[in-house]
């Protein structure tokens, strides 16, 4: 069973924090509710209510939010909470229980945006889908994920990467984005509203972070160089290559060489255009921000 975690996370109203798990708490849905006698369909937040200083409890996909009266201080609380919810979910506490009559779809709505490689179609959702970008090469590594595996039935698929509220799927030549499009939109759609799983909890899925077969590199192990490349590819690289349907991961780093690897995925893999465009924009900008450190950056396709 995976170990459920609670990061705390101030939002910009102060009398309200999140705190966000490492896993789904609902399937698409989200909750309000403004005292005990409404919650009667979430055990979690009738415990919270508990809590004098508790006004307004609200439940989404992968957070609970609570708004606080001012009796308290959220510095005094906020940790005693976040450990508190913690444990209720580890310990195989229900964060909303599913109504009793047959459960109605949710809206979903999926739209297509063409990206830079012509191969690939960014399919967006309403909804959030992982909570960490995971990559599929063909049917075999979506054993774990029913979405994944059911869009390689169909014969046009050829890879599949799945981010945040957003799938990139690659083709192969034997058909035209105008031929299909709209039957992956539909069958997307349909999919989600029917509440069924992206992905299956606590189940091992292709690593996000691998070269070469080498075992995945945990940000714990890499020097102060490396962190510091994580850093810069997270804040200015990945939301612009998101936009376009990919992403891109740190491999490694040679002090020696001064040589950056990076990994494309989804839309950024085999894209005729972005390996050297990608290769140019990360070299110049670590080039730059960390100097004297870095004269190259080579480019991998997942």
């Amino acid at each position: 069973m995976k170990n459920i975690t609670i990061d705390i996370q101030p939002t910009t109203r102060p009398t309200i924090v999140k705190f966000e798990a490492n896993v789904f708490l609902t399937k698409h849905e989200s909750f309000e509710f403004n005292n005990i006698e409404e919650a009667g369909r979430s055990p979690l937040a009738q415990q919270l209510f508990h809590l004098p200083f508790v006004k307004k409890v609200y439940i989404a996909q992968n957070f609970v939010a609570i708004e606080k009266y001012n009796i308290v201080h959220w510095k005094d609380v906020q940790q005693e909470i976040s450990e508190q919810i913690e444990t209720y979910l580890n310990n195989g506490g229900t964060a909303v229980t599913p109504p009793q009559e047959e459960i109605k779809k949710v809206p979903v709505t999926i739209y297509a945006e063409s990206t830079p490689n012509p191969t690939v179609m960014k399919f967006v959702s309403n909804k959030k889908l992982v909570l960490q970008s995971v990559e599929f090469k063909n049917i075999d590594e979506a054993k774990n994920a029913p979405l994944a595996k059911a869009l390689f039935h169909f014969p046009f698929v050829k890879e599949v990467f799945i981010d945040e509220n957003y799938l990139s799927i690659m083709k192969y030549d034997i058909a035209e984005w105008e031929e299909i499009t709209q039957e992956l939109r539909e069958y997307m759609r349909e999919y989600l509203e029917q509440g069924k799983e992206v992905l299956i909890e606590d189940s091992e899925q292709p690593s996000t972070i691998k070269s070469e077969g080498k075992a995945p590199i945990r940000k714990v192990e890499l020097d102060d160089t490396s962190k510091e490349i994580v850093a810069i590819l997270d804040e200015y690289i990945k939301p612009a290559v998101a936009s376009d349907g990919g992403n891109i991961l740190f491999d490694s780093y040679d002090e020696q060489q001064k040589l950056v690897k990076v990994i494309l995925q989804g839309a950024c893999s085999g894209c005729p255009s972005s390996t050297m465009t990608l290769k140019n924009g990360i070299e110049t900008m670590l080039k730059d921000m960390l100097q004297g450190r870095v004269d190259r950056v080579e480019a991998i396709n997942g």
